[in-house]
């Protein structure tokens, strides 16, 4: 027997090296179908934004484009099916979807702005899009973590490192403590690492806990660069990517990405 979550209308969709994403929808779908991409509005906010994107024939099937020139804001898009222009929504429960595109992305050169989507299953089972939009990007290619520092790889995407390049922590909350750290830079100008010492991120923290928000800054006066893994196939890290916690005096501290996919230092306990 169907269950209703069954019955309920599917997509899959294939994404292009280029961020064009093609949805496709089974056998069967009559003309006159569209599929609505809605931007999730925060708590409490009215729905803003909205593409309409019309099926077109593909084989038996029908698929339907978003070109990559269609501009994403920033956030989590969930995918509708329209049985007729200006019928009620329905949600579209998630099929196969190719990302193998996606996979080497941090290997590209991205351009400025950098513009990233990523389809992803929700947690009941629909399809949806993660978008990012930003000025400039910095990708974490790797983290090393012992029980007293962690050392950072990263590569600038929309920037490169100038003098007076630094790394800065930055603690969540009223006060603003800032920290900052010199980075080792590549030879290319854009890749760049480096390390946090455990001690002086414990010391600076208030007792109880706190999280540290790290970002680069390219150059003196230049805008802040949030450091953070968007160029794959993951569109929610925090809980699938895990780091060891290390515990220097007493107090805890893990790197760990955010619901953005940013990276972020938590600490915990009493120094």
């Amino acid at each position: 027997m169907n269950t209703d979550r069954e019955k309920q209308p599917h997509a899959g969709c294939t994404i292009g090296t280029d961020g064009r994403i093609t949805f496709d929808l089974p056998p069967g779908a009559p003309e006159g179908q569209q599929l609505l991409l809605r931007l999730r509005p925060k708590k409490g906010q009215p729905e803003k934004t909205v593409h309409v994107l019309g099926l077109e024939p593909a084989g038996e099937r029908r698929s339907a484009v978003l070109d990559a020139r269609a501009v994403l804001t920033e956030g989590r898009w969930d995918v509708y099916l329209l049985r007729e222009p200006g019928s009620e929504r329905q949600r579209l429960r998630a099929g196969l979807r190719d990302l193998r595109a996606l996979v080497g992305g941090h290997l590209r050169r991205w351009p400025a702005p950098l513009a990233v989507r990523t389809p992803y299953v929700t947690k009941d089972g629909h399809l949806a899009v993660r978008a990012w939009l930003r000025t400039a990007h910095a990708e974490a290619d790797g983290i090393d973590v012992t029980g007293r520092s962690m050392t950072v790889r990263a590569c600038l995407h929309g920037a490169s490192l100038q003098e007076g390049a630094v790394v800065s922590l930055r603690l969540r909350g009223a006060g603003a403590t800032v920290r900052t750290v010199e980075p080792c830079a590549g030879d290319d100008g854009r890749s760049l690492s480096f390390t946090v010492d455990y001690a002086e991120l414990a010391a600076g923290t208030p007792p109880g806990s706190g999280v540290w928000d790290i970002s680069v800054r390219p150059a003196a006066q230049a805008p802040l660069i949030r450091v953070g893994r968007l160029l794959d196939d993951l569109a929610d890290r925090k809980d699938v990517v895990v780091y060891p916690t290390a515990d220097f005096g007493g107090v805890a501290l893990r790197p760990y990405y955010t619901v953005d996919n940013d990276l972020s230092i938590e600490v915990k306990g009493q120094p």
